[in-house]
């Protein structure tokens, strides 16, 4: 015990965390919502890419959205095995695959879905995983999408693409950096490593290995997730 407190109090102020919320329900959702922000401090909220074969911008998510809007909160997602799609290819992982894809079907029910929920609720700061899936690679696709409903994106879908912030864990090949790197500005690039999962090493190595600058390396090593999270801050 006394081992385990000295630990405690010499990293203290190193650690931070987000909350996880019981979606889909709403009403627990926002409950720990308040709990999780106002009581615990939570950096975020840590949030699946799809619950019960519903993704984010399904409209049932409404009122849950609409609460981290206006809390102007940090959303973090991770992909989590899709209904639609587990075990289509014999011996393939689905998170070989699916991962990926299911980033970017989330990311775009949020921004083409019926709720429209990112166009809706603007001011949540959303965190996607691994450059963002294929959504960097598919942004032509999008961009034909949108020409088609001026009414809703008359700039078209890019610029809410590049408002959204992206880790870089096992999404740090010299030709996903090089994608990502087309889609966003270094301002919304940020460290992530899914360790244990895969070593730490590799998502260093994959920024550093980069064309990036060193005051690049070091806006996605720290200063850009400070600049969203200052409690990061030691």
């Amino acid at each position: 015990e006394k081992n385990w407190l000295a630990r405690a109090d010499r990293d203290k102020g190193r650690f931070r965390s987000f909350a996880v919320i019981p979606l889909p329900d709403t009403e627990g959702s926002l409950r720990e919502i308040e709990y999780a922000l106002d009581v615990l401090k939570a950096e975020g909220i840590a949030l699946w890419t799809t619950y019960s074969g519903m993704y984010l911008g399904d409209p049932s998510f409404l009122p849950v959205f609409e609460e981290l809007n206006r809390r102007k909160a940090v959303v973090y997602t991770h992909p989590t095995v899709p209904d639609c799609c587990a075990g289509l290819v014999k011996g393939l992982p689905v998170s070989t695959l699916e991962y990926a894809h299911d980033t970017t079907r989330t990311i775009a029910s949020l921004v083409f879905g019926e709720g429209q929920t990112a166009l809706r609720y603007p001011d949540v700061q959303y965190i996607w995983s691994h450059s963002g899936g294929t959504l960097p690679f598919l942004t032509s696709r999008f961009v034909e999408l949108a020409s088609h409903q001026k009414d809703k994106f008359p700039d078209g879908p890019l610029p809410i693409f590049q408002r959204f912030y992206y880790e870089v864990a096992q999404g740090n090949t010299p030709g996903q950096l090089a994608a990502l790197m087309e889609m966003v500005k270094i301002s919304q690039v940020m460290f992530g490593s899914d360790y244990p999962f895969r070593k730490g090493t590799e998502a260093v190595e994959g920024v550093h290995n980069y064309r990036f600058s060193p005051d690049e390396i070091k806006a996605i090593d720290s200063e850009n997730a400070i600049r969203v999270m200052p409690r990061l801050r030691v």
